[in-house]
C-alpha cells in the first residue's frame, strides 16, 4: 500500500505561486460547474460543492496525475440522473460509497492499464452522447419549469417542451449564457467564460427583477461524515447501479489523466493505478458527507495545465478556494439563477465535442464510423454503460473480422535485422528503428504508446510498417500521439513502407499531419535512413 500514499516527489513547494494562481483559476471555472452538475443531478448545488471540495482535494493528494483537477462531473450526472429518479437522493451516497470501494480495489489490483485500453471510437461516441445527454438534461432548468417523470433525458426533455407555465425569460436567460459561454472559449478569452456569464446573468436578474429561480440557500460549512442508510431490498440494484458508476468513474478519470500528460511539457506520466486509488478515495469521501461520486475533469484538468499548474498543490488550492466560497461567499452564490447555470452547462456540452476528432473517426474507416456512431445514439437512447459494452463488443467483432494474420504487433529492434555493425553504427548516430510485425488494434495501441514513447537518448526513431498487415483508427490515433510525443522530446519520426490503404487510414485520422509536412515518409530502408543521418547530422550542427 505504501506506493498509494504521497511522497516528497509529488510536490515542488519552489513552484507554490504558479500552482496557487493555477489552482485559483481552476475554482473559479470548477464553482459554476460543480453547482450546475449537483442540480442537474437532482441533489442540491451544495452537494456539488461538498463533492469539489473533498474529493477534488484526496484525489490530487492520492491519485496519479500531477495536473488531474477532480470533481462532479457531466458524464456521471447522465448515470446518476436514472438512479435518482428510481430510489430519490439518498441512493446517490450509497453507490457512490460502493463504487468507490470498488474504484480503489482497480487500482490495487493493477487494472487502471486494462482500462486504458478502450477503443478510441467507443470513447469519442461515448464522449458525443453524454455532451447530448447533459444539454438534454438542462431542458427543465432552461424553461425553469418542474422536470417531468422520467430516466431517458431525451424523453423527460420532450416532455418537458409540453409542460404549462414555461418561463421565456429564463429561456433568454439560459440561451444568452449558452451563447456567451460558446463565444467566450472560441475568441480564447482570458477570463473563464463560465464566470462571465454567471456575472452577466446575476446582475441582470438583481437589478431588472426578471422573476426567474435562483439557487437558493447553501450550507455555510462542510457536513459531517456519516454513513448512508442502505435498504436491504434495494441492495442489488444498488450494487448493479455502482458497477456502472466504477466503470465511467474508472474511464473517465484514465482519459483525463491521459490527456493531461498530453498536454504538460513534464516527461512525468501519470500512473493509472494510484490514479484509480485516489478517485476512489475522494468519491468514498465524498458520499460519506453527502456528496456524489467523482471523477477526472477533462476541462477543468486542461484549464489547470494552460494556467502554468506545475505539482499537484494547484489541484489542492483548488479545493480550498471553493472551501473558502462555502464559508465566506453562500449568500452571494445562492443568488445565481438556475438558468443562467443550464445555459452553462449546454454551451459546456457543445465545447466537449470535439469535431476534428469526429470528423477523423468518420473518414477512418467504416467499422470504426460504425462503432462510433453505435456508441453515440445508445448513450442517448438507452444507457451510457450499455453504450460502452455494445461499442467494446462491436470494435471486438470488427477487429476479428479484419484481422488477418496476427493479433498483436510486435516490436523489434531493427538491429536484430542488420548487421551488427550497422546496428551499432545506428545507436551510435542517434537513430533507433522499428518493426511493426502484424495489426495494430485498439487492444495493442495503448501498450504500443507506452512503449514507443519511453524512448530517449536518440534523434530519429524511424517505424517501419512494411510488415503491418492491419491497423484500426486506434491504431493510427496511438501513431499520431507517439509522434507529437516523441516531437515534444525533440525526436523526429521516420515511416517506412506504408502500404496506401494504411496511409489513408492515417491521413484520415489526421495522423500524419507532422511527418508529411517534413517529408518523412519512405518507401525504402535505405532511403529512410539516409535521410535520417542527414537529418542528425544537421540537428547536431544546429545545437553547437
Amino acid at each position: 500500500m505504501k506506493r498509494f500514499l504521497p511522497r516528497k516527489s509529488d510536490f515542488e513547494f519552489r513552484s507554490w505561486r504558479e500552482d496557487l494562481l493555477a489552482g485559483v483559476a481552476v475554482g473559479v471555472v470548477a464553482l459554476p460547474l460543480a453547482l450546475a452538475f449537483g442540480i442537474t443531478t437532482g441533489l442540491s448545488a451544495g452537494a456539488g460543492l461538498v463533492t469539489a471540495i473533498v474529493a477534488g482535494f484526496l484525489a490530487a493528494l492520492f491519485g496519479g496525475s500531477r495536473f488531474q483537477v477532480s470533481g462532479p462531473t457531466g458524464a456521471m450526472t447522465v448515470v446518476l440522473v436514472p438512479i435518482v429518479t428510481q430510489y430519490g437522493a439518498g441512493a446517490v451516497p450509497v453507490v457512490g460509497l460502493l463504487a468507490g470501494v470498488l474504484i480503489i480495489l482497480l487500482g490495487v489490483f493493477k487494472l487502471g492499464r486494462l482500462i486504458s485500453t478502450i477503443p478510441w471510437p467507443v470513447i469519442e461516441g461515448f464522449t458525443v452522447g453524454i455532451a447530448i445527454v447533459i444539454a438534454l438534461q438542462q431542458i427543465p432548468l432552461l424553461l425553469d419549469v418542474k422536470k417531468p417523470a422520467g430516466s431517458n433525458a431525451a424523453q423527460v426533455a420532450w416532455h418537458t417542451l409540453s409542460v404549462q407555465g414555461i418561463n421565456h425569460t429564463a429561456i433568454l436567460l439560459g440561451l444568452g449564457s449558452a451563447l456567451l459561454v460558446i463565444l467566450l472559449s472560441t475568441l480564447g478569452s482570458k477570463v473563464p467564460p463560465s464566470i462571465v456569464a454567471v456575472v452577466a446573468g446575476t446582475l441582470v436578474v438583481q437589478f431588472s427583477g426578471f422573476e426567474v429561480a435562483r439557487i437558493g440557500s447553501l450550507p455555510r460549512t462542510l457536513p459531517f461524515p456519516h454513513l448512508p442508510h442502505l435498504d436491504p431490498s434495494v441492495a442489488s440494484d444498488f450494487f448493479s447501479a455502482a458497477l456502472a458508476v466504477t466503470a465511467l468513474g474508472a474511464i473517465e478519470s484514465l482519459l483525463s489523466a491521459r490527456v493531461a500528460d498530453g498536454m504538460a511539457d513534464s516527461s512525468s506520466k501519470s500512473d493509472p493505478d494510484r490514479e484509480l486509488f485516489g478517485q476512489g478515495l475522494g468519491t468514498v469521501a465524498a458520499s460519506l458527507m453527502g456528496g456524489m461520486p467523482a471523477t477526472g475533469a477533462i476541462a477543468r484538468t486542461a484549464v489547470n495545465v494552460r494556467s502554468g499548474a506545475r505539482t499537484r498543490l494547484a489541484s489542492i488550492f483548488h479545493s480550498l478556494f471553493l472551501l473558502l466560497v462555502v464559508l465566506f461567499l453562500a449568500p452571494i452564490v445562492g443568488q445565481i439563477p438556475t438558468s443562467v447555470l443550464a445555459g452553462i452547462l449546454i454551451g459546456t456540452a457543445f465545447r466537449m465535442i470535439d469535431f476534428g476528432s469526429v470528423r477523423s473517426v468518420l473518414r477512418s474507416t467504416r467499422s470504426d464510423a460504425a462503432v462510433f456512431l453505435v456508441t453515440a445514439f445508445v448513450t442517448v437512447a438507452l444507457d451510457l454503460i450499455i453504450a460502452v459494452e455494445v461499442g467494446l463488443l462491436l470494435a471486438g467483432v470488427m477487429a476479428l473480422r479484419h484481422l488477418v494474420h496476427s493479433s498483436s504487433v510486435e516490436l523489434e529492434d531493427v538491429s536484430e535485422h542488420l548487421d551488427l555493425n550497422e546496428g551499432h553504427r545506428l545507436l551510435h548516430e542517434h537513430i533507433v528503428t522499428y518493426r511493426l510485425d502484424g495489426a495494430l488494434f485498439f487492444g495493442d495501441a495503448h501498450l504500443f504508446l507506452h512503449h514507443l514513447t519511453q524512448v530517449s537518448g536518440v534523434k530519429v526513431v524511424v517505424l517501419r510498417m512494411g510488415s503491418l498487415t492491419s491497423i484500426d483508427a486506434s491504431g493510427a490515433q496511438a501513431v499520431g500521439e507517439i509522434i507529437r510525443e516523441l516531437h515534444k522530446k525533440r525526436i523526429d519520426v521516420f515511416l517506412q513502407g506504408v502500404f496506401p490503404a494504411q496511409r489513408q487510414i492515417l491521413e484520415r485520422s489526421n495522423a500524419l499531419s507532422a511527418v508529411t509536412a517534413d517529408h518523412h515518409i519512405f518507401e525504402d530502408l535505405s532511403d529512410a535512413l539516409a535521410h535520417a543521418r542527414s537529418h542528425v547530422r544537421r540537428t547536431l550542427h544546429s545545437e553547437k
